[in-house]
């Protein structure tokens, strides 16, 4: 059914109270359509097989291995949320307020932990650097664990509080059937913002300006074959490698979702439609795509265990005791 306007309706019994269906051709909707589709998938296994590899292989047991497998379970979760992309492409939510309350609500939960986590590996490489002497002392297996389990419980309490009118009244920011929006008030919008953006990021920019100056002291040291560095102790060329890597996913993650929350920043109302800003919601989901790649080009115990997990060669008796370093 179509409007005067000639514009489709979502729901084409709810004459005066549907939505419309913004204008695509059915071509251009299949093609996104599979196009995200492929993309869930893709993200869902490539981070299922980082956390396969960390859980199960003894050796890849580290901090900063426990901190990356926190990450690679957001990511993974990611995976799923790119599908519900796909009922939003045609401009309609047909799962009901409640299903679209759960939708936003985990979509919070998950960006807040990875931007938690990734503070967390940032202050990881920031000891392993500045004060590796130490490192085995201040970051454990354990501590790591624990920061990582309340990073998320924190993410959880906060989303729940923020998100608590939609949570209890789903539909209540909707102004028609077919729709699936999320609002609140500026100043709540502001207090996220600096929670969940700029806090994790102010430290994480401080931390790793903090690693480049130390690392670029150390690189002038090992030239001029000068045994100590009066800034720190000399790192590990292993860990200068490791913070590279991690300097490169965080990189990466910082570009892919600053647009959302510029948007979120400059649109006054805070009122996110799904539909009409699926660019930038989608370019924040695929950076989940994009950490095991990364891992794939700069760690070569990825490489290995993934052969291993291909080819079902974890099935073995003590395969967890595989070298993979």
């Amino acid at each position: 059914m179509t409007t005067l306007e000639g514009t489709e309706l979502c729901l084409p019994q709810l004459l005066n109270t549907s939505c419309r269906k913004p204008l695509r051709s059915h071509s251009e909707v299949m093609l996104i359509s599979f196009f995200l589709s492929l993309i869930s998938v893709l993200t869902a296994i490539l981070n299922l097989l980082v956390i396969i590899s960390i859980a199960h292989f003894k050796q890849l047991h580290t901090p900063t291995n426990i901190l990356l497998l926190s990450l690679a379970v957001s990511d993974f979760l990611v995976g799923f949320l790119m599908y519900f992309q796909v009922f939003l492409i045609q401009g309609c939510w047909f799962l009901g307020d409640l299903m679209c309350a759960v939708y936003h609500y985990f979509a919070y939960v998950i960006t807040s932990s990875s931007f938690g986590t990734m503070m967390l590996i940032s202050i990881d490489r920031y000891v392993a650097i500045c004060d590796p002497l130490r490192y085995t002392t201040k970051i454990t297996q354990r501590r790591a664990a624990i920061c990582s389990f309340l990073c998320w419980l924190f993410a959880v309490l906060h989303n729940s509080l923020l998100l608590m009118d939609h949570l209890t009244m789903p539909g209540k920011y909707n102004s028609c059937f077919g729709e699936c929006v999320i609002g609140m008030n500026y100043i709540a919008g502001i207090a996220d913002l600096m929670l969940n953006f700029m806090g994790p990021i102010t430290v994480i920019i401080i931390l790793y300006m903090r690693i480049f100056v130390v690392a670029v002291s150390q690189a002038r040291a090992m030239r001029t074959h000068i045994a100590a560095v009066t800034v720190s102790p000399t790192a590990r060329k292993s860990e200068i490698k490791a913070a590279t890597t991690i300097g490169v996913v965080i990189a990466v993650f910082v570009m892919c979702i600053c647009p959302y929350f510029c948007f979120a920043l400059t649109n006054q109302n805070a009122l996110i439609n799904a539909s009409t800003e699926f660019f930038v919601i989608w370019l924040t989901y695929f950076n989940s795509c994009l950490n095991p790649v990364i891992y794939a080009f700069f760690y070569p115990w990825f490489r290995v265990s993934t052969k291993l997990i291909v080819t079902l060669q974890i099935l073995q008796p003590k395969s967890c005791q595989a070298k993979i370093l």
